[in-house]
């Protein structure tokens, strides 16, 4: 945001003549709470802000930083290296009113011009005119200066900068979650991705095709190899920042043969993201357990599947991929541990959040699979209730599978724990996607994970009913191929 106040003081402050450097922080960030709005628009507003007002002026972007107590300095070198000027003491005057940031610019000598805070009463700050737009006050068009809503109302910008302020899931960053480690999951999507699209490949249908939740759009790259889809637009759509950034990136790489490959930043929850009947593949993998999770459970996820059917030509497919709850969730039954694969401390921590994800991971890792439970029943977001009997753990089946699903994620430990991944059951889906005007395909099904089983459950865990008989193992995944009838 460009304030009224800022042009009548920046005016007045340059009165000699002096050139005004914008250096405009973060600018690798958009989409983002802290910064909803991206570089090259904010450049566009702030060329135009000079023109209308007279100033001279150099805009510099500089990217974002770790938090350091020497952003002066990193700033100074980039309008160095940008600008090719040397900013000292002796010739710039640091016009700044966040008191933390000029006390950095202070300890290195410069003279500072407080803006809005050596005004009394004072006056209304570019973040605080952005929060009236963001909360649908529309006084926010008399505080911000016309170059601001020029470029505002010209490239529609007020409606995104709502829905990413107001996002009750994206985190300042533009992320699920501050703590999770992206590095681990675009490895773990690249390595799957073969898998998923040789699952799914029969059932798409050509022409425009979307990955919501595409990550580092590895399932894109394989459909961009196959000759029957050279013609079809390959759309992929991401929430987390650093995800969508490989994304463009690899784009810029030349990764894609294909031209018409576009990336969008959006989150699903935020609403429909394309428009009624534009779209005749939608492909989802590993997303809906999110959508419940991070939203309000099933309320968001029946949102979501509307908002699928809304933007699906009739005769197109949605393809879903995802974990699934058992058939018989609520059933009742004994969970018996390994105790002797790792440490067992007396009481489960209760400071993780606190800790370092490196010190979360170390930790968690160490304990035994028995001890581990105790610290899942701790993080997990969602209580569930258990009880002990002869060292055997009492508890519903969906509760027991959740956790044994994701007892060795030890390196995205709270991000995991924050998912239920046991939500919906098989019949749950058909029910939830018949209601919504899907016609489901034959090929649906629920199928069970037998190398998870194999190499990571059954080593150390069993399951029995309450009379000590074995219990096989559940399902674990759905595969959904669902269709909107052509006559909608």
């Amino acid at each position: 945001m460009l304030t009224r106040f800022q042009a009548s003081y920046l005016h007045e402050l340059a009165a000699a003549g002096a050139t005004v450097v914008w250096a405009v922080t973060s600018a690798n960030h958009a989409n983002t709470r802290r910064n909803p709005v991206p570089y090259h628009r904010r450049e566009a507003a702030i060329e135009r802000f000079s023109a209308l007002t007279g100033l001279r002026s150099l805009v510099v972007p500089v990217f974002d930083t770790a938090p350091t107590d020497r952003f002066a300095e990193v700033t100074i070198k980039n309008v160095a290296v940008d600008a090719g000027i040397a900013l000292t003491p002796g010739n710039t005057v640091v016009a700044c009113s966040t008191p933390e940031v000029a006390a950095l610019y202070d300890r290195l000598g410069f003279t500072l011009a407080a803006v809005e805070a050596s005004v009394r009463p004072q006056p209304e700050r570019p973040w605080d005119v952005l929060l009236r737009l963001a909360g649908g006050d529309e006084t926010w068009r008399e505080l911000a200066h016309p170059a601001t809503v020029d470029v505002f109302d010209r490239y529609g910008l007020a409606e995104g900068v709502r829905a990413v302020v107001n996002d009750p899931v994206v985190g300042d960053e533009g992320g699920l979650t501050a703590t999770r480690d992206y590095r681990t999951y675009e490895e773990a999507f690249a390595e799957a991705a073969a898998r998923k699209w040789a699952a799914v490949r029969e059932y798409v249908r050509p022409g425009r095709i979307v990955d919501v939740g595409c990550g580092a759009g590895a399932v894109l790259e394989l459909a961009d190899r196959e000759p029957a889809l050279r013609e079809s637009d390959l759309i992929g759509v991401e929430v987390a920042r650093h995800l969508y950034d490989e994304c463009v990136h690899k784009k810029a790489q030349g990764v894609f043969t294909n031209p018409n490959v576009f990336f969008y930043r959006r989150n699903v929850l935020g609403g429909a993201v394309f428009p009624p009947r534009s779209v005749d593949t939608t492909l989802t993998f590993a997303l809906t357990h999110e959508i419940w999770s991070y939203g309000r459970r099933y309320e968001s996820l029946r949102a979501f599947v509307q908002a699928i059917h809304e933007h699906t030509v009739p005769g197109g497919v949605w393809i879903n991929s995802d974990v699934c709850g058992p058939d018989d969730p609520d059933r009742p039954v004994l969970l018996h541990l390994t105790g002797d694969d790792g440490q067992n401390p007396a009481e489960p921590r209760r400071d993780l959040a606190d800790l370092a994800p490196a010190d979360v991971a170390a930790y968690v890792a160490g304990l035994s699979t028995r001890a581990r439970f105790d610290q899942f029943a701790v993080d997990f977001r969602f209580p569930f209730g258990y009880e002990t009997e002869d060292g055997a753990i009492r508890l519903r089946l969906a509760d027991a599978m959740d956790y044994l699903t994701r007892k060795d994620y030890t390196d995205n430990w709270l991000p995991e724990t924050g998912e239920q991944f046991c939500g919906m059951s098989y019949r749950d889906w058909v029910e939830l996607l018949t209601a919504t005007g899907w016609e489901i395909d034959t090929a649906s099904r629920a199928l069970r994970n037998d190398w998870v089983i194999d190499n990571r459950i059954a080593p150390v865990a069993s399951l029995t009913d309450l009379d000590g008989m074995p219990l096989d193992w559940p399902v674990t995944h759905i595969l959904s191929i669902a269709r909107r009838p052509l006559n909608t």
